[in-house]
This record gives C-alpha cells, sequence and structure tokens, in this order.
C-alpha cells in the first residue's frame, strides 16, 4: 500500500511538471508571435515611411539648402524651375550607301543622358546603312537609332495660341494622324507611339502643340557629317488637362516632307511646366 501510494505521488508530481513546462512554452511561444506581429508592424511602417519620403523628394526635391531656388528643389528643374525638357529625342539615319556619319547635338551641356555615350568633343561616329542600321564606330554595337535626353537652361515651351486639344481615347489616332503628316515612318511613329501613350494616357485632356523646326533648331542645334539632304526632326510639347482648353485654334502643319537621298529622322517629347 505504501509503495502504491508512493508511485501515485511520484506520478502526480510528473504530471504536474509536464503541466507547468507546458505553460511555460505557451507563454514563450505566445511572446514570440507577439514579437513577431510587433517586428511586422514596425517593419511595414518603416517602408510605408520610406515610400511616402522617396515620393515626396521625386516630386517635391529636398528641403531648400539656403540658395534662392524657394522652399524645395527637385533637381530636374534648372535654376529658372524649368524642367530637364525634352524626353528621349531618338536620330534614325538612312543613307544611299553605307556611310561614315559624324552626329553633333549643339548645347552638349545640356544633355542628361545619352545612348551611346556621347562624346562632347567628337559626338557620335557611326557607320550608317540604307537599312537604317548603325554601327558604333567607338563600340562596334550595333545600333538601330542614337538616344538622348536633355535639359534646356535658356529654352522654354509654353502653352501657345494654337495647337490641339485632345481626348484621351482619341490619342493614338491623333498621333497616327499628326506623326504621318509630319514625315515618320509607320515604323517610327509607333516607337514614337509606344513611349508616349502611357504619359499622354494620364490626362482625360492634352494640350498638343508640336514645334516648328526653327524652335527645334533653337532648343537643342543638330549637326550631321556628311549633311543629309532630308532632315526631319519632329517635338511634341504638350500639357495633361482634366478638362478642354478653351480659345485653342488649330495648328496649321507643314506639308508632309517628300525624303530624298540621305535622310535623317528624329523624334521627341517635351511636358510643358508653367
Amino acid at each position: 500500500m505504501k509503495a502504491n501510494k508512493g508511485n501515485s505521488q511520484l506520478a502526480s508530481s510528473v504530471n504536474s511538471h509536464k503541466e507547468q513546462c507546458g505553460r511555460q512554452v505557451k507563454r514563450r511561444h505566445l511572446r514570440a508571435i507577439g514579437l513577431s506581429i510587433v517586428i511586422a508592424i514596425v517593419i511595414t511602417a518603416a517602408v510605408a515611411l520610406a515610400y511616402v519620403c522617396v515620393t515626396h523628394v521625386m516630386n517635391h526635391g529636398t528641403k531648400d539648402s539656403g540658395d534662392g531656388r524657394g522652399s524645395y528643389y527637385n533637381p530636374r528643374l534648372d535654376k529658372d524651375n524649368n524642367l530637364d525638357m525634352p524626353k528621349k529625342p531618338i536620330v534614325y539615319l538612312y543613307p544611299t550607301v553605307d556611310t561614315d556619319v559624324t552626329v553633333k547635338l549643339g548645347k552638349p551641356e545640356e544633355i542628361t543622358v545619352s545612348y551611346p555615350t556621347y562624346d562632347a568633343g567628337t559626338g557620335w561616329r557611326v557607320l550608317a546603312k540604307p537599312s537604317g542600321e548603325l554601327v558604333d564606330l567607338q563600340s562596334g554595337r550595333n545600333l538601330y537609332a542614337l538616344y538622348y535626353e536633355s535639359r534646356l537652361l535658356d529654352y522654354k515651351f509654353a502653352v501657345e495660341g494654337n495647337g490641339f486639344v485632345v481626348k484621351r481615347e482619341d490619342i493614338t489616332s491623333f498621333l497616327e494622324d499628326k506623326l504621318a503628316r509630319l514625315g515618320l515612318s509607320e515604323r517610327e511613329a509607333e516607337e514614337f507611339i509606344v513611349y508616349w501613350l502611357s504619359r499622354l494616357s494620364e490626362h482625360e485632356y492634352n494640350y498638343i502643340r508640336f514645334a516648328t523646326m526653327d524652335e527645334i533648331n533653337q532648343a537643342m542645334p543638330l549637326d550631321i557629317s556628311p549633311k543629309p539632304d532630308t532632315t526631319i526632326r519632329v517635338l511634341m510639347t504638350y500639357k495633361g488637362l482634366d478638362k478642354p482648353l478653351a480659345g485653342v485654334k488649330e495648328q496649321q502643319l507643314p506639308d508632309t516632307p517628300t525624303r530624298t537621298g540621305f535622310t535623317a529622322v528624329e523624334w521627341g517629347g517635351s511636358e510643358i511646366r508653367d
């Protein structure tokens, strides 16, 4: 009887110890879960804060450093608060025979990005083929066009009395028609539309005006050697609108150029900020 009683007490003690250990394990487990939740909340909040900060800097820049640029300075804006304007100007070359061609931009100091890398001294030097294929004479890489972006320090586009006010749903057909009128091939027009369509589609309406050749040459002179027989430069300026802009007369575009001989083509666009 005593042995049985001792065994019963031992079993009871063991069970009690097991229950105590189980409770401790559960408490540790709950603490771990709670800590994980807190960490997840902190990380989520940090990511959200970082996103807000990055978005703010992208849209507004950093705080003024006392240089007179205002309460916020965006590095994409120049000293006169003008956006670095022409976006994705791209140059195609179509000689009649394989030709070594040099392309120089008149304001290399305003170039922000280029491909192939633009040399301010020599410009771009390529072997151009009638098909439009290019070979960069510096790297030997095969290309189909020359690309750059720039910021205009001494020229600014604005909403003028003439142009076009285009609904979002009409953008594609509008560009197809006007780009053909301005001399772009279907392939060139497709590349233009693919690049600009999403940007223009952000707005219910867009004021669109195509810069004249004189305006484009003032904004960024282009020197090509040997000189092309035909040069086509298309620069679309635009401003997104929430509603139609009244009083805009339809812009009269020049006659469609005829491509003869060695032909050079450039297209780009610029958002109007005022």
